[in-house]
């Protein structure tokens, strides 16, 4: 049994004077820094997704710009995998399944941007595959949501969507909580 880090999504157009920027991108691209310090100390697999938008009249993550590009904190080895992703789900028209089937993987780490869209999409495919799951939940961003003139503030949108991940589809934790636990194996 192999586990793999998936890192969604960390890109600049979720950070400070970026085109869609998030509550604590920084220190959650801190924490997923400090996990992919311990799965490249151990060697295992770690999989980039990148989000490249083709949607006619997106805002934010356009081909050939900065903002579209993974962010210096977590910024890919050359031998690691990067995934080209045109939809929230990371799984959906993507090599990451059979790139992780390849590795032997059955375990996923996840971690990454948006908490309440592309994480939530993910997470329920993976578990839908067949993966076991943990979320790093403080490795993960979102922002403040609305609707109806109703705001919901940022970190209910992220205790909101990991609470609901929670249980069936993931075993949530901190990174801290993570690196103890797996420092203890």
């Amino acid at each position: 049994m192999s586990t793999a880090l998936i890192l969604i999504d960390i890109q600049n157009d979720y950070f400070p004077n970026g085109k869609m920027e998030l509550s604590n991108p920084v220190t959650a691209a801190e924490n997923a820094a400090k996990l992919l310090a311990w799965f490249r100390q151990k060697h295992n697999p770690i999989f980039h997704v990148q989000h490249i938008s083709l949607q006619e009249g997106a805002g934010f993550f356009l081909p050939n710009t900065v903002g579209v590009k993974i962010n210096e904190a977590v910024l890919p080895l050359e031998h690691e995998s990067i995934i080209i992703k045109h939809a929230p789900n990371s799984f959906l028209k993507t090599e990451l399944e059979s790139k992780l089937r390849e590795n032997g993987v059955t375990k996923l780490v996840i971690c990454g941007m948006m908490t309440h869209m592309c994480i939530d999409a993910t997470v329920r495919a993976a578990k839908d595959l067949g993966f076991e799951c943990t979320l790093i939940e403080d490795a993960c961003a979102t922002r403040d949501l609305s609707y109806q003139e109703k705001k919901v503030p940022a970190d209910h949108v992220q205790y909101a969507f990991i609470s609901a991940l929670n249980g069936i589809y993931a075993n949530v934790v901190s990174t801290e909580d993570f690196l103890q636990e797996v420092a203890d194996l």
